[in-house]
């Protein structure tokens, strides 16, 4: 499955509901998801709610999770 929206599409323009994690911080530095229509889900930095939005797959954002949750990535913060 290839996602409908390409990626760096203007965030703005897919008229999505966006959510962002409870953990965000009151600085709005703060990374936000939202479903699509065809099942893939976008994503958008909060503090360029217009900027450009990288669209994933639910297979391509499954795996980034499950790496997420098993601590692949905390290296970087």
């Amino acid at each position: 499955m290839l996602p409908s929206a390409p990626n760096g599409i203007q965030a703005s323009s897919l008229r999505a509901h966006w959510m962002k994690s409870r953990y965000s911080n009151a600085e709005g530095n703060c990374v936000e998801v939202a479903p699509l229509a065809d099942g893939s889900i976008a994503v958008r930095n909060s503090r360029h709610p217009d900027g450009p939005a990288l669209v994933y797959t639910p297979t391509e954002m499954a795996a980034f999770l499950a790496g997420a949750k098993d601590g692949e990535f905390d290296h970087l913060v």
